[in-house]
This record gives C-alpha cells, sequence and structure tokens, in this order.
C-alpha cells in the first residue's frame, strides 16, 4: 500500500500522484489541507524519512515568512506547532510506501518507493524526463 500526502494545486504532488497510479498502485490519498495534522502524525513521518521540521518547512507560497519562521534560531518545535496550525506549510507531497517515505520533491525521488516503475516515456512537471521509451530511468 502505498499512501501520499497531497496538494491537488501542487504540480509537484499531482505528477508524484500520476506517477505512483501510473505504475499500477492504487494509493490512498490524503488531502493534508483539508484533513490537517496532528503531532504524533508529522513527528512520525519526519522520524521515516529522516527529516526535522525545519527541513519539511515550505518556505515559498506559505506563510513562513510572515510567521517569523525562516529567522535563524527558530525551534523546530516552535516550526511544527505552526504546521498544525497552518498545514501549508509542510512541504509537499510526503509518500509512504513498503519501501520508505520520502519528502518526494523533486517528483523523482518517488520511483526509488515504487516496486514497478511506470512505462516510459513519463517526464517531471518541468518536461524533464524520468523514464524513456524502453522503461528505463533517465539521470
Amino acid at each position: 500500500m502505498i499512501v501520499i500526502h497531497h496538494n491537488p494545486d501542487c504540480g509537484t504532488s499531482r505528477n508524484v500522484l500520476a506517477i505512483i497510479e501510473a505504475s499500477g498502485e492504487t494509493p490512498v490519498v490524503i488531502e493534508y489541507l483539508k484533513q490537517g495534522w496532528t503531532r504524533p502524525q508529522l513527528l512520525g513521518l519526519f522520524a521515516a524519512a529522516g527529516l526535522t521540521p525545519r527541513m519539511a518547512l515550505r518556505e515559498t507560497k506559505s506563510p513562513a515568512k510572515e510567521l517569523g519562521l525562516l529567522e535563524q534560531g527558530v525551534s523546530d518545535d516552535t516550526i511544527l506547532e505552526a504546521m498544525l496550525q497552518h498545514p501549508v506549510l509542510v512541504n509537499r507531497p510526503i509518500v509512504c510506501s513498503p519501501k520508505g517515505v520520502r519528502l518526494c520533491r523533486p517528483s523523482e525521488a518517488v520511483l526509488d518507493l515504487l516496486e514497478t516503475l511506470p512505462p516510459g516515456p513519463l517526464y517531471k512537471e518541468d518536461g524533464e524526463m524520468l523514464i524513456d521509451e524502453s522503461g528505463r530511468r533517465v539521470g
């Protein structure tokens, strides 16, 4: 089973979801902007992915700057509390699979979490090829 913490308004998140589906998987899609986060959920995801709250902080197109979260010395606990109040502060998408948990930015990071690569050709959201016509990873 694959779980994707997804924002349908994000091109990278949409592309990662499409890659997962093209691989033959039907992921559980969690639209975290609607559902929000819990502290244990974020701590578990971050620990499994080897991330700190600061590493997972979405700095652009979020209120991170306005909330003062980009300043030097802001604690991980402060960032985590802000993420609970403002779910958009968590960078996305985060994908969980039997092969691990990863922040899939850039989108090709999801390929390492799949049992079967999708058929090619397959491209990133910016048009860069990820999988060629022969089904081999590019780059």
